[in-house]
């Protein structure tokens, strides 16, 4: 019984990182969406890609914050040294971003086309592709980390 909670506890403490990482990844887009096409016009479609540089950007401030709470609440330490947990983690993060900006891209391009009004604040197409995207990727991220990185 106490091994189930505290196997319920670790999800819901990785729920909650995740949504704080969430929060500060879509927030960092927002920023870089709005200002990084005031210096390059390209962001908004560089070669069919939209906002690559704002993705990159904000999914890294979103991986760095995500480290540190997972690091600090969510999962126990000791099944690597911390240099080659933080290289493990940075690397799965990698490929976690790359699945993260093809998502972004398909919600983008094809399902996402309109606003969506919550009447207390209008949710962009470029926001609903980048939660969808970070919903889809953080049921991944969960696993791989707790089974490769941290002690299971």
């Amino acid at each position: 019984m106490k091994q189930l909670l505290l196997k319920q506890k670790q999800v819901l403490f990785f729920i909650i990182a995740g949504g704080l990482s969430a929060i500060v990844e879509i927030g960092s887009f927002k920023l870089f969406s709005v200002n990084i096409p005031i210096f390059f016009s390209s962001e908004t479609n560089f070669h069919g890609i939209h906002f690559p540089l704002s993705n990159i950007l904000s999914t890294t401030c979103g991986i760095v914050f995500n480290y540190f709470l997972s690091i600090w609440f969510v999962f126990e330490r000791g099944k690597h040294s911390k240099k080659r947990e933080f290289a493990y983690f940075m690397v799965i993060s990698f490929f976690s971003t790359i699945l993260s900006l093809l998502f972004f891209q398909l919600f983008y391009n094809t399902i996402f086309r309109d606003n969506l009004d919550m009447i207390i604040y209008t949710f962009s197409p470029q926001i609903l592709s980048k939660i969808a995207a970070i919903g889809l990727v953080s049921i991944l991220n969960y696993s791989i980390k707790k089974n490769v990185i941290f002690n299971g």
